[in-house]
């Protein structure tokens, strides 16, 4: 069987860190490349996180891009406190990683990814995982990639649950809700929200078994988490436990029946009340096709099941 071609769009912070390990550990995955965002961290340091994962994990074959530096709506961006609270400063959990050899891709981050499109068609997978403020100028620089590619899976939104920066907006939408209202409007789409990603929780029992490894990976992520889960100790202390977001959102755009979902047209608003929420659009309630999918229902012990086997295998020969 062929191998799954895809591509990340990060904001690279901690679960993103866990997202490239996934999509590297996984047999059924050909990681074309990175393409990075603002969010959790300033751009150019996601470039920076993303190349010395990829280091730490041996995937140096991937390629990484710089994508957009600020929001559709925002002449420049700035890092929310909260954001260096739950990743650390550096992004990565404060964890210390030597500066990459590896250097960034040449050449435009969307131009790369239009011409992906445009080569793997159907066959192309794109998981972004930050703000679609990338996604949004691919669309409207190339119209006919909604049309072309194969799969979209973002991990965003909440619809059945509160947010978490807003009652309403979780943080990828809340960056950018007009890129993502215009992805939402446009694109075939899976959304694999705050609905189900709080549900898929790893712990320090979990981060143990990477430390007794007896490897770098091993050692280095398992610190790496354990200050996510401290940090959601503090924001979050009723999960006990960390949210896998971004690796779950990987894990479904890999193997769709890792989630149920619900078929609905979607839309972000960007009033000032209600900025960043993702629900149905009132407009296109009748309309006899959806271009949304929204994961409403996780079979949570399979994918912890899944991850783990995942990660502990690649860490242990890293």
């Amino acid at each position: 069987m062929a191998k799954k071609k895809i591509i990340l769009d990060l904001d690279t912070g901690i679960d993103d860190a866990l997202a490239i390990a996934y999509a590297v550990a996984d047999p059924a995955v050909d990681l074309l490349a990175i393409i990075c965002s603002y969010g959790n961290v300033y751009v150019e340091n996601a470039v920076t996180n993303s190349l010395k994962i990829l280091e730490l994990l041996h995937a140096t074959n991937v390629k990484v891009y710089q994508g957009r530096s600020h929001s559709a709506e925002k002449a420049k961006f700035v890092r929310m406190p909260v954001s260096a609270q739950i990743h650390g400063e550096n992004g990565i959990g404060e964890i210390d990683l030597p500066s990459p050899k590896m250097k960034p891709a040449q050449g435009d981050a969307l131009d790369f990814f239009i011409e992906a499109v445009k080569k793997y068609g159907k066959d192309l997978i794109l998981v972004p995982t930050g703000p679609l403020t990338n996604l949004a100028a691919a669309i409207k620089k190339y119209p006919a990639l909604v049309d072309e590619i194969g799969n979209i899976t973002i991990m965003g939104g909440a619809l059945t649950v509160p947010g978490n920066v807003t009652n309403v907006a979780e943080a990828n939408i809340q960056q950018d809700a007009t890129s993502a209202d215009q992805v939402f409007r446009q694109a075939k789409l899976t959304q694999v929200g705050l609905d189900v990603t709080l549900r898929t929780l790893l712990t320090k029992k979990e981060t143990q078994i990477w430390r007794n490894l007896g490897t770098k990976a091993g050692r280095k992520f398992a610190e790496m988490v354990d200050y996510y889960i401290k940090a959601y100790e503090v924001t979050s202390p009723d999960l006990h436990g960390c949210a896998l977001h971004d690796p779950f959102a990987v894990g479904v755009a890999i193997d769709p029946s890792f989630v149920q979902t619900i078929d609905l047209n979607m839309y972000v608003t960007t009033d000032e009340k209600y900025y960043g929420r993702t629900i149905g659009d009132p407009s296109r309630l009748s309309a006899a096709k959806t271009n949304v999918k929204v994961a409403v229902n996780a079979d949570v012990d399979r994918y912890l099941k899944a991850f783990m086997e995942h990660l502990t295998t690649l860490f242990k020969n890293n």
